[in-house]
């Protein structure tokens, strides 16, 4: 029974990687009604926590939370395998589009994509909303951090952010019933994997000039360093592969960027296009190994630490604090959705674009009235772009 369990649940790990479009948020919104409600494999209020506890964390929050998830149904073999699987199909078509950059270059065939992403991200923003506020406190701290994200654009907002939404909310620790303490016991194993990898590639990069090996270093960098998703995650690589280091044309990495949005599954997979473009210099079989460094550069550090933190999360919420705070992480988490869709929507109203804003609208009422699959969603809006 076992084993089948687990097939299920890797069969369903693909399924929402064919077809969960949008980002951390709506990512969450898909896995509470396929894992929660439909699958049963855990309590809404578990899944919120381990999402509240990746989020606190550098590295791609859904797949942090998705290999969390794998870990708790069968432990760290089936962690692996769900990061495997919820990351393939995204690296893979990444990889391609790298590939055939000449047909991508018409970027009209995902004009609609970004609308459409920003409307599901309001979407899911609403209703996990509605789901983890739960007074008036809750709604503040959204507004607060919405409003600091939004005027404030740093890959240290996120962090800084979350701990103190965290921190306010774990004052209110005596609205949490006590429980049986027992003694921390830490397995510091994968964290020392995590900086041991660090200083590692940071050194052996300095040391040689074989792409391959400063190219992992980079992306593990990245990785280690990178709060708040995506969004976060695009700048950070622009200015260094391509006002920096000159690496990749701006146009190439604008239409990566735009693509790996439309895209189901992790934004982090951009990675993976950037690996095949700066070593597109080379044979196939090169500019194919620049692909799997990006990725596994990307998704490594991430992988670590949410190993490191989930095995010691179980003695961490014997803590009233600890559980307090994940109120105002997650009130917090709404308020930077909320402002990653604004930091979207405001350039569209600037630059008057009729379409875009119709676009968000069109889908708002779509999500909001009809039961129409997002993939199917975001299918219309790829052939309206071939179209024009």
């Amino acid at each position: 029974m076992k084993k089948i369990r687990r097939l299920i649940f890797l069969k369903d790990v693909l399924i929402l990687a064919c077809t969960s479009f949008g980002g951390p948020q709506v990512h969450l919104a898909m896995f509470i009604d396929l894992f929660v409600k439909k699958r049963n494999y855990l309590s809404e209020t578990e899944l919120l926590e381990i999402q509240a506890l990746c989020a606190m964390l550098p590295g791609p929050t859904s797949t942090q939370t998705i290999t969390a998830l794998g870990y708790k149904i069968g432990g760290p073999n089936l962690a692996y395998i769900t990061l495997l699987v919820w990351i393939t199909p995204a690296v893979a078509i990444m990889t391609v589009a790298a590939f055939g950059m000449t047909y991508l270059r018409n970027r009209e065939l995902i004009r609609f994509i970004q609308p459409i992403g920003v409307a599901f991200i309001i979407q899911a923003g609403y209703i996990l909303g509605r789901k983890v506020i739960k007074n008036n406190v809750g709604i503040i701290l959204m507004f607060i951090s919405a409003t600091f994200a939004f005027y404030y654009q740093s890959p240290w907002v996120c962090p800084i952010a979350l701990m103190v939404g965290g921190t306010f909310t774990s004052f209110n620790y005596k609205d949490y019933p006590l429980q049986t303490k027992h003694k921390m016991v830490i397995p510091w194993a994968n964290f020392n994997l995590f900086w041991g990898f660090l200083l590692f590639l940071a050194v052996l990069g300095h040391f040689t000039d074989y792409e391959p090996i400063r190219l992992f270093e980079n992306f593990y960098r990245n990785g280690s360093l990178t709060f708040g998703g995506g969004q976060v995650l695009a700048p950070m690589l622009y200015t260094e592969f391509v006002e920096f280091k000159g690496l990749v044309r701006g146009d190439d990495f604008l239409t990566g960027m735009a693509l790996s949005q439309a895209l189901p599954g992790p934004v982090f997979a951009l990675t993976s296009y950037l690996g095949v473009l700066v070593m597109k210099g080379g044979t196939w079989y090169e500019q194919l190994l620049g692909s799997m460094v990006g990725a596994a550069g990307i998704f490594l550090p991430g992988t670590f630490l949410i190993f490191f933190v989930y095995r010691i999360w179980g003695q961490l919420k014997q803590f009233r604090g600890i559980r307090a705070s994940l109120d105002g992480i997650n009130a917090t988490s709404i308020g930077l959705t909320l402002a990653a869709a604004f930091t979207f929507i405001v350039p569209m109203v600037q630059r008057v674009d009729y379409l875009g804003i119709i676009t968000v609208l069109v889908t708002l009422c779509l999500t909001q009235f009809t039961k129409i699959p997002t993939f199917f969603i975001f299918l219309g809006g790829l052939v309206l772009g071939l179209l024009i």
